[in-house]
């Protein structure tokens, strides 16, 4: 039978010629090799939630022919359906790597049997999926991570950075994380800028979106969007056992007036688009937690001539929806990062007005070519914030043009990471 008709052996020869020519997405017997990512960090954070289908889209566009399995740390209904139909061929597991149930244990195997791990974009400083790979021979790698100095630093580092030294690539979000590494003088064969998986996010429910504008009385980027961090516990009652320190149960009285301070400060530059414009603001979360926090500190206290053209979700939405709206929005004036990723993404300008003791990912945004849109929270003045909201607004169109540039570069960075995994 001639080569080309015996199908194991065509398989095989098309696999070896493009090993050759750089590496393949084929296994030598013709099978998919697979790609397990580990991701879904939570279901009460736009950003938690978005980085998935961010990155498993970048995934998609460069390795078509990769399968992909998905160990997901947290899911609700809502999210595993967005997941399931943009992204149907994916296979998604839970479970635990210490754990002996029959979940725990079907995420173990599919570990052990994949050909690459991939920990997808986050601040975690967690060592076991690294050890894990290391005791069962697979390759790892870390793909648009931020890390604070204490990664490297202290007691254990010398384990930390062993176990960041074994792994395949390293990308990091933003230089600063970058320059954290380099300094500790860690000796991955790829260790580079890579942007934030949730700069790939391509889900929208445009459905959901357009009601919830109808419903608000929001019209096309006729309104801004706006959410602060405070320093209150993820959950009500519920101690932060992980991050206490930025999610305090009970915060102090200086976090408490840090709070109220920031929060006056929003509401000064609301107060100002509002008398300037006419339009609207969406006090829009990227976190569950602080629907209420923004309400009471935000838009209550507004006198009521400004408060009329304030406006609440009245339930938390999904990165999809958030997609949708923030697509249809004029600016994102953020406290946190991904509401604005998610808002460059689909076209629409931003300004992160970031707290750098939250982590060094807010500098991505200056990474990607948007420094003048990246406010330092405290020591920027309300006039320097309301000065740069007018100044997108003075000319929109170079503004968004702005943002096409930024996005441009991303997908550039993330096309060069895939040619690297795909050499892997």
């Amino acid at each position: 039978m001639p080569l080309f008709m015996n199908h194991p052996s065509r398989r095989h020869f098309i696999a070896s010629i493009t090993a050759a020519l750089g590496g393949s997405t084929f296994a030598a017997d013709g099978k998919p090799k697979t790609i397990l990512l580990q991701s879904a960090w939570d279901t009460v954070n736009i950003g938690d939630i978005g980085h998935t289908p961010g990155t498993l889209r970048v995934i998609e566009e460069h390795l078509p022919e990769v399968k992909i399995v998905l160990w997901a740390m947290k899911l609700d209904e809502r999210v595993t359906a967005m997941l399931k139909r943009r992204f149907p061929k994916v296979e998604i597991l839970q479970g635990k790597l210490d754990g002996k149930g029959a979940k725990d244990i079907q995420l173990q195997e599919a570990i052990k049997g994949c050909d690459l791990f991939i920990r997808n974009s986050g601040m975690g400083q967690d060592l076991t999926f690294m050890q894990f790979c290391q005791k069962n021979g697979k390759a790892y790698g870390l793909f648009g991570q931020s890390y604070f100095p204490s990664m490297v630093e202290g007691k254990g580092a010398d384990e930390r950075i062993a176990l960041l030294n074994g792994a395949s690539f390293i990308y990091t979000r933003e230089t600063k994380t970058l320059a954290i590494l380099q300094g500790a003088g860690i000796k991955t064969a790829t260790l580079q800028f890579g942007p934030d998986g949730c700069f790939g996010i391509d889900v929208r429910d445009d459905e959901r979106g357009l009601a919830t504008m109808k419903k608000l009385g929001l019209e096309d980027r006729k309104f801004i969007t706006l959410q602060l961090r405070t320093n209150t516990a993820k959950l009500p009652g519920v101690d932060d056992t992980r991050t206490p320190k930025l999610n305090p149960l009970h915060p102090t009285p200086a976090q408490i007036a840090d709070d109220e301070r920031r929060a006056a400060k929003y509401r000064e530059l609301v107060t100002l688009w509002v008398k300037k414009t006419g339009l609207k603001v969406l006090i829009a979360p990227e976190v569950k937690k602080e629907m209420g926090h923004n309400k009471r500190l935000i838009h209550d206290p507004l006198p009521p001539e400004i408060q009329k053209h304030v406006v609440n979700l009245d339930e938390f939405w999904n990165a999809d929806e958030a997609a949708s709206i923030f697509a249809r929005a004029h600016t994102i004036v953020c406290h946190e990062p991904h509401s604005p990723i998610i808002a460059l993404a689909n076209g629409t300008p931003i300004i992160h007005t970031y707290s750098e003791f939250h982590s060094p990912k807010c500098w991505m945004f200056k990474d990607i070519g948007l420094p003048e849109w990246l406010l330092e929270m405290d020591e920027t003045p309300v006039e320097k914030m309301a000065e740069t909201l007018f100044a997108i607004d003075a000319d929109y169109p170079a503004a968004q043009a702005k943002v096409k540039k930024a996005m441009t570069y991303v997908h550039e960075c993330f096309a060069g990471s895939m040619k690297v995994v795909k050499a892997l």
